[in-house]
């Protein structure tokens, strides 16, 4: 059960620094409840479709797996940065569209399918890691964004840039780490 608990919360801390790092920015209030949903969903189900497609998938999703969440992060990354060094002070929260929250999810989950294949080595049902790594992603991306709301809220919305900053370190450690 331990290593179980240890991959869940070891596949949230992408998903829960991209959740503080948006609230950093220009997030709405609501996004505390989207982006935290929506994380969880994904990399249950991303673990759960790596699991499903076994060894046969395999090859391919280690080819390219850290080339699209690198690059999906860099480009939202970029695009925080943008709009952190445009933004007015008198600006009204602007709420993300689908498309952000969607590639938010993809990006930080894609290494969830990776890890998926390892299911069968871990010694506790798979329906219950999947349940797990939804659950854990979800809480931990909830208090990460109520932490990044707080920041920004006592630090300013400059404080994007730095969100902007993190996602793309998050997406420069992503390749670097793959061969």
């Amino acid at each position: 059960m331990l290593s179980a608990l240890a991959l869940a919360f070891g596949l949230a801390m992408d998903a829960t620094a991209v959740c503080a790092a948006r609230a950093l920015g220009a997030g709405a209030a609501r996004e505390i409840v989207i982006l935290p949903l929506l994380f969880g969903l994904f990399q249950a189900g991303m673990a759960a479709l790596g699991w499903l497609g076994g060894v046969v998938a395999r090859p391919y999703i280690e080819q390219w797996d850290h080339w699209v969440a690198g690059g999906l992060l860099i480009l939202i990354g970029l695009h925080m940065l943008v709009e952190a060094l445009k933004h007015e002070e008198d600006k009204a929260e602007r709420p993300g569209t689908p498309l952000l929250y969607l590639g938010l999810a993809v990006a930080t989950s894609i290494d969830a399918a990776a890890a998926g294949l390892t299911l069968p080595l871990i010694p506790v049902a798979s329906w219950l890691v999947l349940t797990l790594i939804g659950v854990v992603t979800t809480l931990c991306c909830a208090v990460g964004y109520a932490a990044g709301r707080a920041l920004g809220a006592k630090f300013g919305p400059k404080l994007g840039i730095l969100g902007g900053l993190v996602l793309i370190g998050i997406a420069i450690d992503i390749l670097i780490r793959q061969p």
